[in-house]
């Protein structure tokens, strides 16, 4: 693996010099520079083509593509140029004998729609599944045939760089430290994982993903952070899509998203409404240990039903109050609820792997969320281009309820109940100076209730009432304050930008839990740096340096001493004296375009100190004298994260396109754990090292083919390598995506068949090794799942390009600069 990570990084820096050395521009040629735009919005065009062919030798032609701004830089020699600037579904701009002796300014070239091309344009000709850009990449979720009918999870489980692990967890290049954002603002769920397996995928316009981010966003998110887009309608008139989904196992759905828009606003809604059943299973086979010596096994096997009933609706207002101030308000209300009933075998062994006898318990699980969250935006731009200030607010109320009743020898009652109420406030301001700078500076307040009520009653075959058991039930009151400040220069001299940041986040966190009278308060502000460097090799290549501090503050369940029991033999322990995680992250990446080919490649390290991690460790407790086992975070110590990554996109023909992801890491912990057991009577204190140093990799292939008869097929491979662990070792893992589909009734509808893990095979495989416990665990959340769903647009053609807001979906700001 050492020879394959020095061959990877080594193709790195070939790429680099190779580039350097065959497209450095001639000292004799000048450079013709401007800005493409859609003449009406005013707004930039990226990726316009723009064409000089010299009138004297015809032969002689240059030329470029726009950047995400709209801008384009071109050398050519001293001469007389026809230049063309072009773009789909756009008439094209000429200039005609245009002498450049010098450099050359072009200024603002508007192009107008053209209304018979965007008739006639060949519908599948669509946009580019995923954007490769130097430091992020934009998913396209309308394009995916494999996420239709599914969910958010879905979704995030098919983009470059990101895995989804068997029960929700998401990371980011392996770190799951990552922060996770909806329109640019924190996700007012409780339970983030559980909340995107409710949000149907349709209801998704896009996800950017930012490994590295700026001072501008939150320092949340030690591992980089995902920004899930939702889909407003921005089309002139009213027209809109509606979605009918069926699926095996029982998912079916309905959604639809409508938009009406006028010259003075535009009205939007995204509602939808899902049935979904999600069958799942785990065995976790056991192998106990007493002053060394084998003491038992035990064999649990777990199987689920979980089913869920979800309706969800957003509806906005953008009204533009003059051309250059646009005043925008949403409501987004969440309803959702269903049950888990969950049976669970445990069959008993002896010393000499006996059988012995079968305990059986199941637990009858219901659960019921409810949210709602108005945001609102003012943005004003000046008369300069790319002055402007934003003004945001996000107010949002949610509630989960959670009951079970758990059978076993006797009954067992539980109820966790969360409300959390969250409030936003932000205001960005951009100021461009002169031509190639820009200064940027906000505040932004985050302020966060979660009260968690979790209680546990047991039956008592005595008296035939329900008694509280104590040691499970906890009140737990958590209260978050956040002012950030933030301020950011960036500059660009010739073919190199400088981006230079720096924010401060103070933080009150207050935890109380009430059952147990424990009272603290942690009071800290810490200072956030970041440096971003770029220097365009020419205009198809790049290469990044990337510095920025973050932060991973634990929250829920990381920190609730109680909120589940699932199994009377493996329990969840949260821990409220966990501290935040603090992290350097360091990137190098360099990308590459050619005509059919975008490479994007990067080099990271992230250095993080206090890093929490999951340990296990025996309770002291003993149900039919099999010993109670928590799993706990920590703060470990030290962890070091080395990695190297590459995306491509390959279209080697119109008709397939080829996206790819690998990532491999090396992650080295440091640090040790204590914890007491019962020996012979007596308390004793153990004492064990988790330094740990693990390789890991994983790699993503997907596959879009464009049959005859108006029929695409797409086929998306992950494999997740092993990976050793602290306390054991996590095993490698692969699944198969496949999906179909066909435009029908004059390319107004289409109708697709996608199959989630064709092979069945995605499963989480972990193996743990303690001084008093080995075992061997397989949990698979869901099952194989086939969707089948209907799609029809009214008033809009498939594929068809939208215009963009005013204001980015950014929360703010650009990373990029005039120039």
């Amino acid at each position: 693996m050492k020879k394959i990570t020095f061959a990877l990084f080594l193709t790195l820096l070939l790429s680099v010099f190779t580039s350097f050395a065959q497209e450095r521009p001639a000292a004799t040629k000048v450079k013709v520079t401007g800005n493409v735009t859609e003449k009406i919005s005013k707004q930039p065009l990226e990726y316009a083509t723009i064409t000089l062919t010299n009138t004297k030798n015809p032969k002689s032609i240059a030329g470029g593509i726009t950047n995400n701004k709209g801008e384009f830089d071109v050398d050519v020699t001293p001469g007389t140029y026809d230049i063309k600037v072009e773009f789909i579904s756009f008439k094209a701009t000429e200039i005609k004998s245009k002498n450049i002796t010098e450099n050359t300014n072009l200024g603002t070239v508007g192009l107008d729609e053209d209304a018979t091309q965007l008739q006639a344009v060949e519908v599948r000709a669509e946009a580019t599944t995923v954007q490769i850009k130097l430091d992020k990449k934009v998913y396209s979720v309308g394009q995916d045939l494999l996420v239709k009918g599914g969910t958010v999870s879905d979704v995030l489980d098919n983009i470059p760089s990101v895995t989804v692990d068997a029960d929700g967890t998401i990371a980011l290049r392996g770190n799951d430290n990552v922060r996770i954002l909806i329109d640019g603002r924190p996700s007012n769920a409780i339970n983030i994982s559980e909340a995107l397996r409710q949000i149907p995928a349709d209801a998704i316009d896009k996800v950017e993903v930012v490994t590295n981010p700026s001072a501008r966003y939150d320092s949340e998110g030690g591992g980089g952070l995902l920004n899930i887009i939702l889909k407003k309608g921005k089309n002139q008139g009213i027209n809109g899509t509606i979605i009918l989904s069926a699926g095996d196992p029982k998912n079916y759905g309905v959604s639809g998203n409508v938009n009406y828009k006028t010259e003075q606003f535009n009205l939007y809604t995204t509602t939808g409404y899902s049935n979904r059943q999600n069958n799942g299973n785990s065995r976790t086979d056991s192998q106990y240990f007493l002053d060394g010596v084998t003491s038992k096994y035990t064999n649990e096997r777990r199987e689920n039903e979980r089913s869920s009933e979800g309706y969800n609706s957003n509806v906005g207002l953008d009204w533009y109050l003059d051309k250059s101030t646009t005043w925008s308000n949403s409501i987004n209300v969440r309803r959702n609820s269903g049950g888990n009933p969950e049976t669970v075998i445990t069959d008993n062994f002896n010393a000499q792997n006996i059988f012995q006898y079968t305990n059986y318990r199941f637990n009858d699980q219901f659960s019921e969320s409810k949210s709602a969250e108005f945001n609102t935006n003012f943005v004003k731009n000046f008369t300069k281009e790319g002055h402007k200030l934003t003004i945001d607010g996000s107010f949002s109320s949610n509630r989960d309820n959670d009951n079970s009743e758990i059978t076993d020898l006797s009954i067992t009652n539980t109820a966790n109940v969360q409300t959390q109420q969250r409030n936003i406030v932000q205001t960005d301001y951009v100021l461009p100076l002169g031509k190639a700078s820009q200064f940027e500076a906000g505040y932004k307040g985050d302020f966060n209730k979660l009260f968690t009520d979790y209680k546990v009653d047991n039956l008592n075959a005595m008296t035939g009432l329900f008694e509280n058991d104590y040691r499970y039930t906890n009140v737990l009151d958590y209260r978050e304050q956040i002012n950030a400040l933030y301020s950011q220069f960036g500059t660009k001299i010739n073919k190199f930008s400088i981006l230079l940041g720096l924010r401060w986040e103070d933080s009150k966190i207050t935890i109380n839990q009430l059952t147990a009278a424990d009272f603290s308060t942690k009071k800290y502000n810490n200072f956030f740096p970041s440096a971003f460097f770029t220097y365009e090799v020419s205009d198809k290549s790049s290469v990044s340096l990337n510095y920025s501090r973050r932060i991973s503050r634990p929250r829920g369940r990381f920190i609730n001493p109680f909120s589940s029991l699932s199994s009377a033999i493996n329990i969840f322990k949260g821990n409220p004296n966990l501290d935040p995680s603090l992290t350097d992250a360091f990137d190098l990446g360099f990308l590459k375009r050619w005509s059919k080919l975008t490479l994007s490649t990067s080099a990271y390290i992230n250095k993080t100190t206090d890093s929490f991690q999951f340990v296990r460790s025996p309770s002291g407790e003993f149900v039919d004298g099999t010993p109670v086992i928590y799993s706990s975070p920590v703060n470990l110590g030290k962890e070091t994260r080395f990695g190297f990554e590459f995306t491509l996109n390959y279209n080697p023909f119109k008709w397939w396109k080829l996206n790819s992801n690998f990532n491999f890491f090396r992650n080295k912990t440091e640090g040790e754990y204590s914890y007491t057991v019962t020996e012979q009577g007596l308390p004793v204190t153990v004492n064990e090292s988790l330094n740990n140093t693990a390789n890991s990799w994983f790699t993503r292939l997907s596959s879009k083919i464009s049959l005859p008869y108006k029929i695409d097929w797409q086929t998306n491979f992950t494999y997740n390598g092993p990976q050793n662990t602290a306390q054991g070792k996590n095993k490698g893992n692969g699944a198969v995506n496949l999906g179909f589909s066909k435009d029908l009734l004059k390319d107004k509808a289409t109708i697709a068949l996608n199959v989630q893990d064709l092979f069945n095979s995605r499963k989480r495989i972990t193996e743990t090794y303690l001084e008093s416990l080995n075992s061997y665990s397989e949990m698979q959340w869901r099952t194989r799942q086939a969707t089948l769903s209907f799609t029809y647009r009214f008033n809009q053609k498939k594929g068809e390009k939208q215009q963009q807001k005013k204001r980015g979906d950014d929360n703010g700001g650009s990373d990029e600069f005039p120039g």
